[in-house]
């Protein structure tokens, strides 16, 4: 199949792009580079473009053949979605509709969307299946939660297949150390800490430790980044005329802010000073997935369990790449 990735320079979206290479898809690589990164992308072609460039899409869609889409390209920084929600609106919102539009002048039905847990906001029960109520606590979880109601109408009126895919906490690297994880600025616990232990950091600050939980810290359901990939090519092949598939993506095991410091210090053999820091305003306390519907509907199943075997996954990439992309760029200089 031919396949559009719209974000595919970043970091799931990398992931994705090599999988789908692997299995045998033409891909194409449609980002902005404004988060992603140039030399994650191999093996493929890249254009780039932006999302809301509904006219420069439609020749794409039109020149290359495309038959598929995988939208990764989304601002996706809680705090900075409260602080600055127009940009939130512009991007994961209007954008997406630009995108969305472009699809269908060209005749383009089908579309794996990244979603997210943000949409839950903060649930009563845990693990959190689809059926739990959707009540986003900010613009980030909002504007996905718009272009999930969104797909859904297009399937309905126009005859998309879609799937939006709820990811819970994106983790790991590629296990050959090859890509991994790079933002600017960082706000994934696991990349954090191992920055503490390569001492690009002096310690780790844990946002709170008075939280109704086994040790204080906040729970959270960490999925290795491959097995998000895989997820998407599956859910690629269940797309058929007006679908609308909407599943959660974790591995039902939720590990705390400790537990999973605890991980790192044992994989780097680093020590990983830590310090207590005030709560962030809207952590909720605990987020688990019920992924049991991706499993039956996909035949899906998480390759990497549990923590130490994702943070393994990490630790290579974050060792061989200290600054990320750009050791790699350094280094073919």
């Amino acid at each position: 199949m031919r396949i559009l990735v719209i974000g595919g320079a970043g970091y799931v979206g990398s992931h994705t792009v090599r999988q789908l290479l692997r299995t045998g898809h033409d891909v194409f690589v449609y980002d902005n580079l404004s988060k992603g990164h140039r030399q994650s992308v191999k093996d493929a072609e890249l254009i780039e473009g932006e999302l809301a460039d509904r006219q420069k899409l439609i020749r794409i869609f039109r020149e290359r053949e495309i038959e598929a889409v995988m939208h990764f390209a989304a601002f996706a920084l809680v705090g900075e979605s409260v602080a600055q929600p127009a940009i939130y609106y512009q991007n994961n919102v209007s954008a997406t509709l630009e995108l969305l539009e472009a699809m269908r002048a060209a005749q383009v039905w089908r579309i794996v969307f990244s979603s997210t847990t943000a949409t839950y906001g903060q649930p009563e029960r845990i693990p959190i299946a689809e059926t739990t109520p959707q009540m986003p606590i900010n613009p980030y979880g909002f504007t996905k939660l718009v272009i999930e109601h969104a797909l859904s109408d297009y399937a309905q009126a126009y005859g998309f297949g879609c799937a939006a895919l709820r990811y819970f906490n994106a983790a790991g690297a590629s296990p050959d150390g090859d890509i991994g994880e790079d933002h600017d600025p960082e706000s994934h616990l696991i990349p954090i800490v191992l920055q503490t232990a390569l001492g690009q950091r002096e310690r780790i600050g844990i946002f709170g430790n008075d939280y109704p939980t086994p040790d204080g810290t906040c729970i959270r359901d960490y999925i290795h980044v491959d097995d998000l990939a895989d997820a998407h090519l599956k859910a690629l092949d269940q797309l058929r005329p007006s679908s609308n598939l909407q599943l959660n993506l974790g591995t039902g095991q939720g590990q705390s802010v400790l537990s999973v410091i605890e991980a790192c210090r044992k994989v780097t053999g680093h020590p990983i000073p830590t310090t207590v820091e005030a709560r962030r305003p809207g952590d909720p306390a605990e987020l688990v997935a019920d992924s049991s519907l991706a499993k039956k509907v996909l035949g899906w199943e998480p390759q990497y369990p549990d923590i130490e075997s994702i943070v393994e996954t990490a630790w290579r990439w974050h060792s061989a790449h200290p600054r990320g992309y750009a050791s790699q760029a350094a280094a073919a200089r």
